[in-house]
């Protein structure tokens, strides 16, 4: 981590929820670390996340769909940790427009200031699993198909081949990480619009009945946050990952298995099944859950935190900060 020590950092979306994460890893370390956001309301951007380190950091209010801006903000980083971005599934069908803005055009801008200000630094951009779409074998590798189910997803894909285009065209030094359902402090959970996860903690730190579309067999794969951002961390620092995209799967649990962790966590609270809505049917994927050999072998990452763990983690986080988040 000595790499880190002194170095001048941008991360966008840096007051959302991984990005905080990252920027208190970061000053720990002792990186000079600027934070990009458009705190568009909604989008996950809340000064809170901040509080310990907010007189050791630099904000800029600002939004990568401004290229005056960015012109001037990526100039001398060391490290561009691009996290910013709308991530509700849900969100894109009824904001396709919005979406492709800030999906598409922002971090195409951002590319373009990369290329003309800054084309030494290293470029780090959290995709997404969502455009695989319904996998057509388990776990999903990185030559798996893909057919997003969304405008999300349609969206983050071009988004991350925009990262791919400009390493292999300009020599820009860019990784993706294909996320999977991150989960852990500071997430946003006043709606479902950015993960289930995060609705379910909401429920149970509002001691509401959480509910479970269809069966509640779906399987999905969880990451803590902590092991994101050392993935990120790690990404960064190996020049073998420059120009690649990779997953990052995490631990493998049904959501039904989630709920009951919540639910013992919180009390015992109850859960039922419900019909799948027709809004969120139409954009399901099934069971889903991916591999990371590729990155393991090109970077040494490995997971550290259970699911378990993480969700006592998070859960402790919440209770203690709920009047921040809800």
């Amino acid at each position: 981590m000595a790499e880190f020590s002194d170095k001048n950092i941008l991360i966008t979306g840096g007051i959302g929820f991984i990005g905080s994460n990252l920027a208190i890893r970061l000053i720990d370390e002792g990186s000079r670390v600027t934070l990009m956001d458009s705190l568009i309301p909604g989008l996950g951007g809340n000064l809170f996340n901040i509080e310990s380190i907010r007189d050791k950091v630099k904000i800029e209010t600002s939004d990568m769909r401004d290229g005056s801006s960015l012109s001037k903000i990526v100039r001398n980083k060391d490290y561009i940790f691009n996290l910013a971005g709308q991530v509700g599934h849900r969100y894109s069908m009824t904001n396709p427009l919005l979406d492709m803005e800030i999906n598409v055009r922002g971090h195409l801008m951002l590319m373009e200031a990369c290329r003309q200000y800054n084309p030494d630094a290293v470029i780090l951009y959290t995709s997404t699993r969502q455009f695989y779409g319904p996998p057509q074998y388990l776990p999903v590798d990185e030559r798996h198909p893909l057919n997003p189910t969304d405008i999300n997803g349609i969206n983050k894909l071009a988004a991350e081949q925009y990262h791919s285009l400009y390493a292999k065209a300009y020599g820009l030094k860019t990784v993706s990480l294909r996320l999977t359902n991150t989960f852990g402090p500071r997430q946003f959970i006043k709606s479902g619009q950015q993960g289930v996860i995060g609705w379910f903690i909401n429920r149970a730190i509002n001691r509401e009945i959480i509910q479970l579309f269809g069966s509640g067999e779906q399987l999905r794969d969880f990451n803590y946050v902590d092991d994101v951002v050392e993935a990120l961390i790690l990404a960064s620092q190996m020049r073998a990952c420059y120009g690649n995209v990779y997953n990052l799967s995490g631990e493998k649990a049904s959501l039904k298995k989630v709920a009951q962790i919540l639910a013992g966590l919180c009390n015992d609270l109850k859960m039922e099944t419900v019909p799948f809505p027709k809004e969120y049917k139409e954009i399901d994927i099934g069971n889903f859950y991916a591999e990371s050999a590729r990155f393991h072998q090109d970077s040494g990452w490995v997971p550290q935190v259970s699911l378990y763990d993480g969700l006592v983690r998070t859960i402790e986080y919440f209770k203690k900060y709920k009047d921040y988040y809800l």
